[in-house]
């Protein structure tokens, strides 16, 4: 895409279990906002087909799914939301949760992404978030979450691939946010970084 083109974004970024569907799910409310769950666009995936059976199989053991297979699916999904109007580019800003998951996606996802602030949610207390985890996957049906070793793995994971992409950012950008007061709480932090970001958007649209 040509840099002009590029969606402008906001980076919700942390562990699993801290907030960051919850937080996108609030944002999504508010006239202005676009939130997409990579997560979420990978459950929806029809499992009988070839990219669905890939998918599966990597969230099943807890494991990052492959950078190509992982951007082929999220441009797909953005392409069909953009046809259905359900979001729109110059009116939206997206906020985008669960991507980029390691070092090498960040360079592939500047090319679709003009990226105004990584929101990262911090929480101290990883137990809390594993058993947060294991609540969710009872009350949504979430197969991927239930199993306990698979959480544990992801945190692994996490720990190892995607907390380095922080650095991959300016730190004027980066906003850490702590993720252990209430979703009101929360929210108010957050907004104080994606109420400019949404800002700029309309100012760039107004010139336009």
């Amino acid at each position: 895409m040509a840099p002009d083109e590029r969606y402008r974004s906001v980076l919700l970024f942390g562990p699993p279990g801290v907030g960051k569907g919850t937080q996108g799910g609030i944002l999504a409310n508010i006239p202005g906002f676009f939130h997409l769950a990579v997560g979420d666009v990978f459950r929806a995936i029809d499992i009988g087909s070839e990219d669905g059976r890939q998918v599966y199989e990597y969230i099943s053991r807890g494991e990052l799914v492959p950078d190509d297979l992982t951007i082929k699916i999220w441009k797909k999904a953005v392409d069909a939301y953009v046809a259905l109007a359900r979001y729109k580019p110059r009116e939206d800003l997206l906020i985008l949760d669960g991507m980029p998951r390691n070092v090498a996606q960040v360079r592939i996802v500047r090319q679709y992404l003009n990226i105004s602030s990584v929101i990262s949610l911090e929480c101290r207390d990883y137990e809390d978030m594993i058993h947060r985890i294991r609540r969710r996957a009872i009350r949504e049906n979430r197969v991927d979450d239930a199993n306990e070793e698979v959480i544990r793995r992801r945190f692994k994971v996490y720990e190892e691939v995607t907390a380095p992409v922080l650095e991959q950012f300016d730190e004027s950008i980066v906003h850490r946010v702590d993720a252990n007061g209430s979703p009101a709480e929360v929210l108010y932090s957050i907004l104080e970084y994606v109420i400019p970001a949404q800002n700029e958007l309309f100012a760039a649209n107004q010139v336009d």
